[in-house]
């Protein structure tokens, strides 16, 4: 029997087990081998349903189907059959928060609690959804001494629930995810707070109320009253109080913004924090990085109104932030060498992304096509009426002008999210897929601007050291040294920056990301450019991380400002602002946006995002 046989027959037994365990038969559940979703807690996003029916989604196996292969493929499998088996979709969604951090999260123990029912009936199942969750935990690079990468407080909330619901060890690198956070977690809850949380692992109504009231601990829905107080009599008194202060926050709330977007000049009266903010955001200066005096900075934004956040996201200090020309992070030789090495590796995918990016071309170029009006006083002489002057001699020469299609007049940004998790293929293929897709746009008159975001070190820079050496001050802000990144400039013609791209791939250049600062900044030069039409594009593979910042402050600090963000330029309306999420679902976060599972899918998803944004059919 040769490989494909043997992978063939392995994928049919799979499908069978997970119809047992789930109990479905072959008419009302299809098994898919897919990408999914690389997140840890996608055991819940692996099943589908349309039309009636059901569709599992399970990872395809390794051509070399050894031992670990098979375990991983076997996990998502069980975690599948298993949240058929023990879920209640109308229960979970009538008690699920609304805030997308928090649903997130619910989402992720109602799944850990589904697997956990199993692996206490059956030690195979347990060891396969461990093996599941180990081969993700280092496929997301958790645990990897040489290239360090931060996890996500889901990812780490996922590794601890597992091994407090399953009662077994985790394997190391969800070890060492659960390890970044585990602290954070237990003096926000108590060490025993997960464990508490297996009295009700057999009824989903008290487990959901209980994981509410967890979350809400971690301070992760600021949003509403608590829907999980219905019916739950031990927590009526304490969801009433809790209810009453959402209530007072939420008017709060709404009142700061009222008057962040009524009274842009007066929001310093009775406030002397909120004053120096609008003054600094009116000030023009989007894109200044100067020495400022620690704990007190205010996010730069640009010249075209406050940003509207009924909290002010602070800075610690921006004195060591930069924003550097992607020739200047290294000698021309390398450069010339880090695009060679570019070209190289991903030989193959050029070709399937140079023949979308021609029919991209070739459709932008049919709207291009040439629309005159005539008889115009002045312009090209239109030979077609030149009879017309024979046959009547006193007739005016008759002129016509070409019309300008509508794209011309178009600027598109191209925001590549350089944080350590886009390591390896994922950053290769970005830069790829940018790199065909400047030079088609281009040649159809479109400008183009790549940019890049990170940061200059991992877990705090020189601003964490200087907020030290103050006395590690409460809520300080962001703590870590932004490096913002222009590989190309829109003005600059493709040919000169094309070895920047390259740049991408150099060694350490990949750090943390903070992603609500690297949208204002891309969303300040756009502002700047005289183009009528502007098109912002983020390819992110996360959300916002940097250890130093939100140890320091609340846990969703990061990713709530880059909610802001871009509530904040979607409001406007003055740049078309979407996004492609790589393994990470970003439609929570922006309204026009895309997730793919597999990285090979960026160039096809890009090509034919801009092709939407261009109303091409």
């Amino acid at each position: 029997m040769n490989d494909n046989d043997k992978g063939e027959l392995f994928r049919q037994v799979t499908a069978a087990a997970l119809r047992a365990m789930a109990g479905e038969m072959p008419e009302t559940l299809e098994t898919a081998f897919a990408p999914v979703p690389s997140s840890l807690q996608s055991g819940q996003q692996r099943v589908l349903r349309h039309s009636g029916r059901k569709t599992a989604r399970l990872p395809i196996p390794s051509s070399k189907l050894d031992d670990a292969a098979k375990g991983e493929v076997r996990g998502a499998a069980d975690a599948a059959a298993l949240h058929l088996l023990h879920h209640d979709a109308k229960k979970h969604t009538k008690l699920a928060p609304t805030d997308s951090k928090a649903r997130n999260v619910f989402d992720l123990l109602e799944q850990v609690r589904c697997e956990a029912l199993g692996a206490e009936a059956q030690r195979g199942v347990a060891k396969n959804l461990l093996d599941a969750l180990e081969a993700q935990c280092k496929r997301k690079g958790y645990g990897n001494p040489e290239k360090p990468v931060a996890a996500t407080l889901e990812d780490a909330l996922y590794a601890l629930a597992s091994e407090s619901f399953e009662g077994a060890a985790l394997p190391p690198a969800a070890s060492a995810a659960a390890n970044q956070w585990r602290s954070y977690v237990e003096d926000r809850l108590g060490p025993e707070a997960l464990h508490k949380l297996t009295q009700h692992l057999h009824d989903q109504s008290a487990f959901a109320r209980s994981s509410y009231r967890m979350i809400r601990a971690l301070e992760m829905d600021p949003g509403r009253d608590d829907p999980t107080d219905e019916g739950d009599e031990e927590g009526k008194g304490e969801g009433k109080g809790e209810g009453q202060r959402q209530s007072h926050d939420l008017s709060k709330e709404q009142q700061d913004a009222a008057e962040a977007e009524g009274q842009m000049g007066e929001a310093g009266e009775g406030d002397s924090e909120a004053g120096e903010a609008a003054a600094d955001q009116g000030d023009g200066n989007a894109e200044k990085r100067g020495a400022e005096k620690p704990g007190s900075s205010q996010r730069p934004n640009d010249l075209s109104g406050p940003l509207d956040r009924p909290q002010h996201y602070k800075v610690f200090t921006t004195q060591y932030d930069e924003e550097v020309a992607a020739e200047d992070l290294t000698e021309s030789v390398e450069r010339l060498r880090l695009r060679q090495n570019l070209d190289t590796q991903l030989q193959p995918l050029q070709v399937v992304i140079r023949r979308l990016a021609n029919r991209l071309q070739r459709r932008l170029m049919a709207r291009q096509q040439r629309h005159w009006l005539f008889d115009v006083d002045e312009g090209i002489l239109d030979p077609a009426r030149l009879a017309r002057v024979v046959s009547t001699p006193g007739s005016p020469l008759s002129y016509k002008i070409e019309k300008d299609t509508e794209f011309r007049d178009t600027v598109v940004t191209l925001l590549i999210d350089n944080s350590g998790s886009m390591r390896g293929r994922p950053i290769a293929i970005a830069a790829l897929s940018t790199d065909i897709l400047a030079q088609t746009l281009e040649r159809c008159g479109v400008k183009v601007e790549v940019l890049g975001f990170t940061t200059t070190a991992w877990k705090g820079g020189k601003s964490r050291d200087l907020w030290v050496q103050a006395g590690r001050t409460a809520n300080p802000g962001r703590l870590n040294d932004l490096r913002h990144i222009v590989y190309k400039a829109a003005d600059a013609p493709w040919r000169r920056a094309r070895a920047n791209i390259g740049i991408m791939l150099k060694e350490g250049l990949l750090k943390e990301n903070i992603d609500g600062e690297a949208l204002i900044w891309a969303h300040a030069r756009l502002a700047s450019r005289p183009e009528k039409r502007k098109i912002l594009m983020v390819i992110s593979d996360g959300a916002p991380v940097d250890d130093s910042t939100l140890s320091a402050n609340n846990s969703g600090y990061l990713e709530n400002d880059l909610t802001r963000a871009i509530s904040w330029i979607e409001k406007r309306d003055f740049v078309e602002l979407c996004a492609i999420g790589i393994g990470h679902d970003v439609t929570r976060y922006y309204k026009r946006a895309v997730t793919i599972r597999d990285v090979d899918d960026l160039g096809p998803t890009m090509t034919a995002e801009l092709a939407d944004l261009f109303d091409i059919s």
